[in-house]
């Protein structure tokens, strides 16, 4: 079986943030949010890191990111094209969005050839998350039903002081694999502590142990091919109403393959907090946690 690889979703520019996040430093030595991704992956057993990035960003992670890393792993890239389409299929005018994460993790069908994990480039996961999914795509090749993995984290975790998240909220079945993720944008913790989402104009309680997404899976070959051969039917039922927005998810695929019995998903969890750069707003508090970390011996000062 081959090893798997580490798929990093960097393409976005973070447009709440502003600029080019993922290459904002926030470590006492310098380091990226990518960087702790990188030092963890690497030790819980990951030997090849594919970013997943724009054209026009290359030359600068490069520089930043991809020739310093270099020394602790296999590192290539995948490009995400907006014309990167089935046969048949055009950019329609007007458009300047790719089509989401299902079309970004397909950039990098040519580079990758068996298990693999996906994550997000400007997310802190911790360590945990990465020995979880790791050990669960060592452990759990495809057999009868294609074999994935999410790992889930405590919503208290998760949250932000600067402004709402939106989180994927997951529902685990008693055999422990994941049933559903339902999406729910402007998840707040107020004042008295407790953590809400908006619904339908009102405000709705979230208990603080409650699993979410935050975007790191472990998935399988199959999902390349079940991700490419799903695009085009994706793109002619949705072009003609939303020519300009419709995006193609990688939630979505999975979610059908579970529907449709071809998949089931093992449920991980991660007890870390979660950081990241949501908002400008909130890079003071994650360079302070990378700080703590490297003060208890979690990280070295410099990698």
């Amino acid at each position: 079986m081959e090893r798997p690889v580490l798929l990093v979703l960097a393409a976005g520019m973070g447009s709440r943030y502003g600029g080019t996040k993922q290459l904002d430093p926030v470590g006492p030595g310098g380091q990226l949010i990518i960087d702790y991704s990188i030092y963890d992956a690497r030790r819980a057993g990951f030997e090849k890191v594919v970013f997943i990035i724009r054209k026009e960003h290359a030359a600068a992670f490069h520089a930043a990111i991809g020739d310093r890393l270099g020394r602790l792993m296999e590192v290539a890239y995948a490009f995400q094209s907006l014309d990167d389409l089935p046969a048949g299929f055009a950019v329609p005018a007007g458009r300047t969005k790719p089509f989401g994460t299902g079309q970004a993790v397909l950039s990098a069908r040519r580079l990758v050839r068996g298990p693999f994990a996906v994550i997000n480039a400007d997310d802190y996961y911790g360590p945990e998350a990465f020995r979880e999914v790791y050990n669960c795509l060592s452990a759990h090749p495809d057999g009868e039903k294609y074999q994935y993995c999410m790992v889930g984290y405590q919503v208290k975790n998760t949250v932000t002081a600067s402004g709402s998240v939106s989180r994927g909220v997951c529902e685990v079945g008693p055999d422990g694999m994941l049933q559903s993720v339902t999406e729910r944008t402007q998840i707040v913790q107020g004042p008295d502590g407790v953590i809400r989402y908006a619904d339908g104009g009102g405000w709705v309680a979230l208990a603080p142990d409650t699993l979410v997404s935050m975007g790191i899976w472990g998935l399988g070959a199959s999902f390349m091919q079940e991700a490419e051969a799903r695009f085009a039917p994706f793109l002619a039922a949705n072009l003609p109403g939303s020519p300009l927005k419709c995006e193609y998810f990688l939630p979505t695929v999975v979610s059908d393959l579970i529907t449709e019995g071809k998949a089931q998903v093992r449920m991980l969890r991660s007890r870390d907090k979660w950081y990241g750069v949501t908002y400008r707003e909130d890079k003071p508090a994650v360079a302070a946690a990378m700080a703590r970390l490297t003060a208890a011996g979690v990280y070295p000062e410099t990698f």
